[in-house]
């Protein structure tokens, strides 16, 4: 499935989905659990959320165990991964994007220790 504008627009149209994405650089992937802890949201709004970033092709999904990690899709047109980048520069010292970043920095955050 090919990504249009109006899907990613229509994506980043909802602060949490945002904030999901600000947090999934280009290569990294995150834990539902992690997500949930950087963004103190409930973990079922983040799932719903999560879903519907997969559905209209932005994310990929993986299955570890229990867990599932997401990453942005590898096959991201460069328009698109363009617009996150830019994104990503405006929110740079933003709350809560720069909030959401600190909790996912401090220990316990990470996939080994969150999702334990």
């Amino acid at each position: 499935m090919a990504l249009h504008p109006e899907n990613l627009t229509r994506a980043l149209a909802d602060l949490t989905r945002l904030r999901i994405l600000m947090l999934l650089p280009p290569g990294e992937e995150r834990c539902v659990c992690e997500l949930t802890q950087a963004l103190e949201v409930p973990q079922p709004k983040i799932s719903r959320h999560l879903a519907v970033l997969r559905e209209s092709g932005i994310l990929r999904d993986r299955r570890a165990g229990l867990w599932i990690h997401y990453r942005l899709h590898p096959d991201l047109p460069a328009w698109a991964l363009e617009a996150l980048a830019a994104l990503g520069r405006g929110c740079q010292g933003q709350d809560p994007f720069e909030r959401d970043r600190q909790r996912l920095a401090q220990p316990g955050t990470s996939d080994t220790e969150a999702c334990a």
